[in-house]
């Protein structure tokens, strides 16, 4: 899993997903167009002019790594279940990724998962030496600014050329040059039929207004993510989600604060089973999650997409880019890059989003992208609803605004 205003424009499809939590997983695995769809366009954000230069060492060898050249093991650092390897490949009828770069490498793939950008952040400032994370668009922002991203190799990389044009050069990291994208997506509302109104579209309001949420008091959730659910009370109050006015992010954290006796919980890592098991009825969460939920619980003789919905909420919503990129604590930064390499690669990089449901900043993977995704609102908007998003900006020091308002807001 950032931070500056940031507006909607005409470009490609983008939005991401996160979490908060720290889950730790160790795991082994195995192996393996330009998008059609326009996507919002930051407003021109200037990336942090300031930097904190990487230790030598692990930027020094960064820049010295061939292509395909390993040097190691692969400590992976990523979100919950957000690559497919092992059982979770298989289920989804997709290439068992961590496996398949094992098998081609002989790298050994050692993965731990997150649940917030903000965990992420806290273990790579302490200094664990994971190679690969996979921080979202403003985190990457802040890494940069702390020196805490090692700058990409392009000779090891040349599966960068595969990024569509729309991706190469966004606010957070210009050029690319500590980063590639991973996923994006869009943050919305994910619901049961018949528990709200939607024959005109879905409001915020289902959430945030005491009138139109009343109905589903103790059965609704909010990310527990204080961008993700501070920017939802903005939009819903006709602010910015970058907002840097401190009367506008308390309004939004009284406003949760007034929500949070009718929510079943804050939660960020398991939403969406709350939703189909019956804990709750709307939701407010990461397009992917709900749509994988749905598959999820599909059968032969059950389908959940009868049931349960994804709406991007009339007022707006927010957009976003995650991320793969290489930590200053890395050990392994030739073995990084290699793996960058491969997830960039146009099957893999398709198979990503036919396993996560999010769409692809990868150009050269559409044409292995499943038809049906290609096709599909809710992970690859129509304009006017890409009109309605908003990407997250670097609030640089204000960041520690909203985390104290949004602390105060759930106590």
């Amino acid at each position: 899993m950032k931070r500056l205003v940031i507006l909607i424009a005409a470009l490609a499809l983008i939005v991401a997903a996160c979490g908060d939590d720290d889950d730790s997983t160790a795991t082994t695995a195995g192996a393996a167009g330009t998008t059609a769809t326009t996507a919002p366009a930051p407003a021109t954000t200037a990336a942090p002019t300031t930097t904190e230069p990487v230790p030598e060492g692990v930027q020094a060898k960064a820049d010295a790594c061939a292509l395909g050249e390993t040097d190691g093991d692969l400590n992976l650092y990523n979100w919950t279940e957000y690559i497919p390897y092992g059982s979770l490949a298989e289920e989804a009828e997709v290439t068992d990724i961590l496996g398949a770069f094992e098998e081609e490498t002989g790298v050994k793939v050692v993965l731990t998962e997150y649940d917030s950008n903000e965990t992420m952040l806290a273990q790579i400032d302490a200094g664990v030496g994971f190679d690969v994370v996979v921080p979202s668009d403003y985190m990457v922002s802040i890494m940069r600014s702390a020196g805490l991203l090692v700058k990409l190799n392009p000779n090891a990389i040349p599966n960068m050329a595969n990024i569509a044009p729309e991706f190469t050069d966004l606010p957070y990291d210009p050029g690319n040059q500590f980063s590639a994208p991973y996923q994006w997506g869009t943050t919305g509302i994910g619901y049961k039929f018949g528990s709200i109104d939607d024959e005109n579209g879905v409001s915020w309001g289902v959430i945030f207004d005491p009138a139109m949420s009343e109905a589903n008091t103790g059965f609704i959730s909010l990310l527990d993510d204080e961008r993700e659910t501070m920017g939802a009370a903005l939009i819903y109050l006709g602010y910015s989600l970058n907002t840097t006015d401190p009367a506008q992010v308390d309004e939004a954290a009284d406003l949760i604060k007034a929500t949070k006796d009718r929510l079943a919980a804050f939660n960020s890592s398991g939403y969406w089973d709350l939703l189909t098991s019956g804990e709750t009825v709307v939701s407010q969460g990461w397009n992917g999650d709900f749509l994988f939920a749905y598959d999820e619980a599909s059968t032969d003789d059950y389908d959940a997409y009868e049931d349960f919905g994804y709406a991007i909420p009339t007022e707006g919503a927010a957009a976003w880019v995650d991320t793969i990129a290489i930590p200053a604590t890395a050990e392994h930064p030739c073995s990084a890059q290699t793996f960058i390499n491969f997830l960039l690669d146009p099957f893999i990089g398709a198979e990503l989003t036919n396993y996560n449901y999010y769409a692809s900043p990868n150009g050269a993977a559409t044409e292995f992208i499943w038809e049906e995704i290609l096709e599909w609102d809710a992970i690859y908007p129509p304009q006017d609803v890409l009109d309605r998003l908003e990407f997250f900006a670097d609030l640089g020091d204000f960041g520690t605004y909203y985390a104290d308002a949004f602390s105060a807001a759930k106590s």
